[in-house]
């Protein structure tokens, strides 16, 4: 009598993400997509029969630590040949030959116009060989993608892809093409689904949200990002909207009046500065002035009841003199932010700023104003912080701290992180008092727990995104 066939065990992934948020929503798509072919997630990178590095070219680091891992996956290759290794996302969709190049181990490469096509290219592979598949654009807004999200009660949803904008320092419209909204009923179908799976809060991802909607519709209606955040605060079970990132020339009255007047959509504000001085933005191509940045800025918070907001600055740009820095300084001191991201230029080959390379700015005077900066920035941070002492914060509990897992970490509305010792559970909301302040993040005692985590419903392991 023949025995029965042996049973195959599934394949493991293993998915590395590098970057943005939105790369780290395009990682959940692309193991979702691995999931559907019957694979399962793996323990670690060690134990992976598939390992996916998606990747950023946003800076220059990031090039360094993809090779960096590359070079390590060299003889994990040679060790065990069956394991596949594929480089996705933006800096394969820039750097395709590069890496066939350097990395002559890897056996797929896939950009950020053909993320779905990675099973297919995965399987080709293993009966071709090596494939690179790179497409110049999207021809319509991608299909729906099942994601695997890492978190029950969160989740992250493109709106739009690409960007219209020339920002002289962004990589993005070369690597994510032109600016493609996706069809809010579309969004809102997604949201409902998420919303019945246990989800209550959205972030809604973008490289210019504010510019939703532009390239949608005809005649009189075109939806806008003011109208989208409206109908998904309409959505039964979402309690917490949040976004990024808008462009501070497309920040609009009607966005704003969405922000002060929908209940879920939460106080914060991200909103790139990038330089203070006019001489700079207007190199930089960014469309606005300090003066109307501020003027937007204000009537943000002029509109919304404690405000939080937050921004980007690039410390020496091209050509930045001393002057132009002063002005920044002013502009951030006047802004009076919350938090800031804060970035030395780096050149990104294929930009217009990577060019002028006569005037670059020394390491030195770069790394001085930096430290300038930084001080004017935790300084007002610091004075928002304390100015939270013995207020009673609701909070959305995340999980464990990376310092202490004794200690929670959540966020109030206004996304600021604050770590408590509490019995709770990611996803549930519960009421802390702020006891102590630093610049970046706030410490509380447990006051009461408001509501436990919504349980999913459908407990399936992947949406709809």
């Amino acid at each position: 009598m023949a025995g029965a066939p042996e049973s195959v065990e599934p394949r493991r992934f293993f998915v590395r993400t590098y970057g943005c948020q939105m790369n780290e929503h395009d990682s959940e798509r692309i193991a979702g997509l691995l999931s559907a072919e019957g694979m399962i997630p793996a323990e670690s990178l060690e134990d992976a029969d598939v390992v996916v590095l998606n990747t950023c070219c946003i800076r220059e680091n990031a090039d360094n630590k993809l090779y960096g891992h590359l070079g390590r996956l060299k003889q994990m290759k040679a060790d065990r040949p069956d394991v596949q290794i594929a480089v996705g996302g933006c800096l394969a969709q820039k750097d395709r030959d590069r890496i066939v190049e350097r990395a002559g181990h890897v056996d797929v490469v896939f950009g950020t116009h053909n993320l779905a096509n990675a099973p297919a290219l995965l399987r080709r592979s293993r009966l071709e060989g090596p494939v690179v598949e790179i497409l110049e654009e999207h021809e319509a807004y991608p299909s729906a993608l099942p994601a695997r999200r890492e978190v029950e009660h969160a989740a992250w949803i493109t709106i739009q892809i690409g960007c219209d904008n020339s920002c002289a320092f962004c990589i993005v419209p070369a690597v994510r093409g032109k600016e493609v909204s996706r069809r809010m009923g579309d969004i809102i179908h997604e949201v409902e689904t998420l919303a019945l799976d246990g989800v209550t809060e959205v972030t809604l991802l973008g490289q210019n949200v504010n510019s939703y909607g532009r390239d949608l519709g005809a005649g009189q209606y075109r939806p806008e990002f003011a109208d989208l955040l409206r109908a998904i605060d309409a959505v039964d079970g979402i309690e917490r909207i949040r976004f990024t990132s808008p462009h501070p020339k497309d920040l609009r009255p009607e966005t704003i009046a969405a922000m002060a007047e929908c209940d879920a959509v939460m106080p914060h504000l991200h909103l790139p500065l990038q330089s203070g001085s006019d001489a700079v933005l207007a190199r930089m191509h960014r469309g606005y002035t300090a003066e109307r940045y501020l003027e937007r800025l204000a009537a943000a918070r002029d509109a919304i009841d404690d405000l939080a907001v937050t921004t980007d600055i690039i410390v020496g740009f091209p050509g930045e003199t001393n002057e132009d820095f002063e002005r920044t300084l002013e502009v951030a001191a006047v802004a009076d932010y919350d938090a800031a991201y804060t970035f030395v230029f780096s050149p990104r080959e294929g930009t217009e700023a990577a060019t002028r390379v006569d005037e670059f700015v020394a390491p030195e005077v770069c790394a001085e104003r930096m430290a300038r900066l930084v001080d004017v920035v935790e300084a007002s941070a610091l004075k928002y912080h304390a100015a939270r002492i013995g207020r009673i914060e609701r909070l959305l509990v995340e999980g464990p701290s990376k310092k202490n897992p004794a200690v929670l970490s959540g966020r109030t509305p206004q996304n600021k992180l604050v770590h408590v010792v509490a019995d709770a559970r990611p996803g549930d909301l519960i009421d802390v008092r702020i006891v102590d302040a630093a610049p970046h993040f706030l410490r509380a005692e447990f006051v009461a727990s408001v509501r436990a985590a919504r349980r999913a419903r459908t407990r399936l392991p992947v949406t709809v995104v």
